[in-house]
């Protein structure tokens, strides 16, 4: 059985959903690629690629529409 790390998308504030998108990013990569050494040898060439970069800040962006969402957009 897989672990239960996502209990819910709700946040007490905007800045708390902001988190659990770059939480729900980070955890998308390591459940795509479980292995540790291989994240570590191709950070390197993600980290320096300004279009790698501009894409997970894209990815983050989406799972914040998603928290934001089921947040009701803190209203």
């Amino acid at each position: 059985m897989t672990e239960q790390w996502l209990p819910t998308l709700k946040t007490d504030t905007p800045q708390e959903g902001y988190e659990l998108a770059v939480k729900l990013a980070r955890k998308a990569v390591g459940m795509t690629q479980p292995d540790p050494k291989i994240r570590e040898m191709l950070r390197p060439v993600y980290a320096t690629n300004a279009d790698s970069l501009t894409l997970a800040s894209q990815v983050v962006a989406i799972h914040f529409q998603t928290v934001a969402a089921a947040n009701n957009y803190w209203n």
